[in-house]
């Protein structure tokens, strides 16, 4: 039976289908087909090339149309097209002894199957195979190219994808192939931190037009998240998400900013006040858990933050972004952060926020403070002027997060400048004074060597030092200049790169550094220009967590000495609950989980701090 062929690499027209139609219209083979239909025989001599020939339509015809293509649907023109195949199969399967051929239920959105008259039962079985094969051979399809399709964002074809698994027993395919793509192309330690983040959002945003119940993205999401929380840098990529810094990033922003917002004090709350009649079972892949239809409600920042299952987390690490922010301010401009903050509150609650709020009032009377004590200096006379003009960032320390600590020693002309400020501060503000974080801020200087001028370039008080000194004398070994700033050599010699990048100085044999007075003019700068070594762009000027963590683990373990010193041995299940008990740290208590106060532990054994004998600690006996 061969109305139409089709061979591998061939491909079948709308022409071909015209050209068998007008085959079958010859009177002879229409006598023969009703003889076959009378017969019954007519499906068992033609279904098996039939077949062949239906699939081998709808195989290429989607090929040619879909693979690759993310940005429309394509149901509404597969439907036109499927109506000349049923055309061409009204043809095939005509019988007098059937009546009108009925209609298969409607689609949604009106995408069905229109009646094709001289058809019959048999049409209507042929059209519904046609109709399924349809269905499963673009899920196929969809399903290799679901990571393509979610990376790039796209959410044209999900309509497309979700009516056809509707139809089609293909969803647990579609969970393994996405889970290991996921798995594969994605959790590995080449991909950025914040390209897992984009992916994820992008995944949570296609899932769940693809199925509101949320179960999919739940089932496929899981080795994301777990993987996401082994990465140091995961809270810090979803916290600059969140306040618009991630390079390539809106989603989060966008998120936080849109109004009427869920927040996580909703998303924690139980269900108890629900209408029973909007109840509705998960679906049979669903993963046993507490969440429930929780999960239908989750929005993006929900799901972050549900990572690490603790909001504290974010706020803790949202302060250190603060901090960085404010502490790096040439200026005492707050608007966007202020901004950020009310957000925040509104998906953390207000009193989460309370230190942050601190430390932008820090702010706004730092700038207040400075204003007077410009205002008095304006008023001294040229002799009794402070060497260079000074401005700081006043913090309240109890409510900043951990700042680094690093040694450093400024210059004379530096620190009596620092001290004529303090003293005006503590004739401003009675019974306070001034600690100094002298590593901490921003310089703005002039260069000016033999035949150009740097003018107004901003570096750290590091660089600022290192090349004050040179005013001294024009050459300095590392040694000397390690001495003279109290900082290690490998320090300095980071911080001198700069200098040497810009042609301020050159490093000779022996270590030893000297400012180059003529150089070429591409080393001329005649504007303003902010200088920051690749080292100092990573750098934060906080903690990091897991630096944080150290130092309250530390805590801990004074804790930990104390109960052992008075009640000798103790197991560790017993050590947690009473550091649950007693220990807060930071602005919100921290509960310390179990498994890494035994890690914790563990290495105080291995440091022969502690002793461990069956399931108890005890302090070594001292000699």
């Amino acid at each position: 039976f061969g109305c139409v062929q089709v061979s591998p690499g061939s491909s079948v027209s709308e022409q071909s289908l015209s050209d068998s139609l007008a085959l079958l219209n010859d009177q002879g083979l229409g006598r023969l087909l009703g003889s076959w239909s009378k017969l019954q025989l007519l499906e068992w001599v033609s279904s098996e090339a039939v077949t062949t020939i239906l699939h081998k339509l709808i195989e290429m015809r989607m090929e040619q149309l879909c693979r690759g293509e993310y940005e429309r649907s394509f149901l509404l023109e597969f439907q036109e097209w499927l109506e000349l195949v049923l055309g061409w199969l009204a043809k095939v399967f005509v019988s007098e002894a059937d009546g009108d051929a009925a209609s298969l239920p409607a689609a949604p959105g009106g995408l069905g199957v229109q009646v094709v008259p001289g058809g019959g039962s048999v049409l209507k079985q042929w059209r519904c195979h046609m109709h399924q094969f349809f269905c499963r051979i673009y899920v196929n399809m969809r399903i290799e190219e679901l990571f393509s399709i979610i990376r790039g964002g796209s959410l044209h074809l999900f309509f497309d994808l979700k009516f056809c698994l509707e139809r089609t027993n293909q969803r647990q395919q579609l969970l393994t192939s996405l889970k290991s793509a996921f798995e594969s192309r994605l959790l590995h330690p080449g991909v950025h931190t914040s390209d897992i983040l984009t992916v994820y959002i992008s995944a949570i945003k296609a899932l769940r037009e693809l199925d509101p119940s949320m179960v999919i993205l739940q089932v496929v999401s899981q080795p994301i998240r777990k993987y996401l929380r082994t990465r140091e840098d995961t809270v810090r990529q979803i916290v600059a998400g969140l306040t618009g810094d991630a390079e390539g990033c809106t989603d989060l922003a966008s998120e936080l900013s849109r109004g009427d917002p869920v927040t996580l004090e909703m998303q924690d709350s139980d269900e108890e006040g629900n209408d029973p009649e909007d109840w509705s079972p998960d679906p049979t892949d669903a993963m046993p858990d507490k969440m429930g239809s929780k999960r239908r409600s989750s929005d993006i920042i929900s799901l972050l933050v549900s990572i690490y299952g603790s909001k504290e987390i974010f706020i803790d690490e949202y302060r250190g972004v603060l901090a960085d922010r404010l502490l790096q301010q040439l200026n005492y401009n707050t608007a966007r952060e202020i901004r950020n903050v009310e957000l925040l509150k509104l998906r953390f609650g207000e009193s989460h926020m309370h230190y942050c709020e601190v430390m932008l009032k820090d702010m706004a009377d730092s700038r207040r403070i400075n204003s007077n004590i410009r205002e008095e200096e304006s008023k001294l006379s040229e002799e009794e002027q402070p060497p260079l003009p000074l401005s700081a960032i006043i913090l309240s320390s109890e409510f900043w997060p951990t700042l680094k600590e690093e040694k450093l020693e400024l210059p004379p002309v530096v620190c009596q400048a620092m001290e004529a400020y303090t003293h005006r501060y503590e004739k401003l503000k009675a019974m306070r004074t001034l600690s100094w974080k002298p590593h901490l801020g921003s310089v703005t200087l002039d260069v000016e060597l033999e035949d150009r001028v740097l003018t107004n370039l901003t570096v750290s008080p590091i660089q600022a030092a290192t090349i004050m000194y040179f005013q001294e004398k024009s050459s300095w070994t590392l040694e000397e200049l390690s001495a003279k700033l109290g900082a290690p050599k490998e320090l300095v010699h980071r911080k001198l790169a700069l200098w040497q990048q810009q042609g301020v100085l050159r490093e000779e044999a022996g270590g030893h550094f000297y400012v180059v007075e003529k150089g070429s003019s591409k080393e001329k700068l005649d504007r303003g220009v902010m200088l920051i070594d690749s080292d100092e762009e990573r750098d934060s000027n906080t903690a990091t967590q897991s630096e944080q963590r150290e130092e309250k683990l530390q805590l801990f373990w004074v804790y930990v000495q104390a109960m052992l010193t008075n009640l000798d041995t103790m197991t560790l299940e017993r050590i947690h609950t009473m550091l649950r008990m007693f220990v807060a740290t930071g602005p919100v208590v921290t509960e310390m989980d179990v498994n890494e106060l035994e890690a914790f532990l563990q290495r105080k054994v291995r440091d022969h701090q502690l002793i461990m004998s069956g399931n108890v600690y005890r302090l070594p006996k001292s000699n």
